[in-house]
């Protein structure tokens, strides 16, 4: 399957397997939504589970929250991560508070699904990184897969949780394809190991695992074995599996997309240097996005982190 029939086939197991599961947003529903994640499945469960909404963000997350309030399971999708901000308030002030506020009677089982990052060469406000955004805002789990079957799985135990998750799919890598298991498994939290090394650990989420992986195989024609981390939980980090690849390789590089200023690659950095300080062997560093608005059209491949910037910083951990 590709990364887009995975997430068809997890959200067609949800609704199978839950009467009060719910899809919504803008085309998802006649259309099959704009990377097709939803293709068929309003003629499959008819268009009252899978449904249309207006071009309204803020709409589409308050209908979420007033959905969960009365029992219902929502999985709505905001069709480009740049027409979030319309939602945000809905997101911080609803969605991810209601279950604290009300001391548990009003749990948000809402995974909200938000096609993310670049790499496609979209127009304006269509490619973002706004995972550190969400994962400031209490309340709120934060994943993004790297691979189909991660994205399967990842989705079917999201959905599973009582608690509100922003589910950042990775626009760049919706036609990657794998063999998929459909079946959720025992380890779905927390991060993993897509390489074994020891020179260096890559710590990286989304699309750019799959260029932290390409690094790792021409670095390693040189003797450099690289361990490769996807992170796949940007909030909770999972801190366990972080420390324990740093502190066996005792070098770390972070990749990201979004900016450097203020990106998760600097909650990272500090949960490492309060962890393995004494262990390395080099100051962490970090390859990112740049610090301007994220870029539309080709400019998008001078913005993004790509093999040659994430060599050099190698080359850097290394000297």
């Amino acid at each position: 399957m590709s990364m887009q029939q995975a997430l068809n086939a997890a959200l067609a197991d949800i609704l199978d397997a839950d009467p009060r599961a719910l899809i919504f947003g803008e085309d998802v529903g006649r259309l099959g939504g704009v990377f097709r994640v939803t293709d068929g499945l309003r003629q499959r469960f008819g268009a009252e589970r899978c449904f249309d909404t207006p071009l309204a963000e803020s709409a589409i997350v308050g209908m979420a929250v007033g959905l969960a309030m009365n029992g219902w399971h929502p999985l709505p999708e905001i069709q480009f991560d740049g027409f979030s901000y319309p939602a945000m308030n809905q997101i911080i002030a609803q969605l991810a508070r209601m279950n604290y506020r009300s001391r548990g009677h009003l749990p948000m089982p809402v995974t909200l699904r938000i096609p993310s990052f670049g790499g496609i060469r979209a127009p304006e406000m269509h490619g973002e990184s706004l995972e550190a955004l969400f994962a400031q805002v209490p309340g709120l789990k934060v994943v993004a897969p790297a691979t189909p079957q991660q994205a399967y799985q990842q989705f079917r135990h999201a959905a599973a949780l009582p608690d509100p998750v922003i589910f950042m799919e990775p626009k760049a890598r919706y036609w990657q394809r794998e063999t998929v298991q459909r079946e959720v498994g025992d380890d779905c939290e927390g991060a993993r190991i897509a390489r074994h090394g020891k020179h260096a650990t890559l710590i990286a989420w989304g699309a750019m695992v799959a260029r932290c992986l390409e690094v790792a195989e021409m670095a390693a024609e040189d003797g450099v074995e690289l361990e490769v981390l996807d992170l796949r939980w940007l909030k909770p980090i999972d801190t366990d599996r972080l420390i324990a690849s740093v502190g066996k390789t005792r070098r770390a590089l972070i990749v990201h997309e979004s900016p450097c200023a203020g990106g998760l690659g600097a909650e990272i950095s500090a949960l490492i240097n309060e962890h393995c300080f004494g262990q390395l062997r080099a100051p962490v560093e970090r390859v990112t996005g740049f610090d301007v608005p994220y870029p539309a059209g080709e400019l998008e491949d001078e913005y993004l982190p790509n093999v040659d910037r994430i060599l050099f910083g190698v080359q850097r951990l290394l000297g």
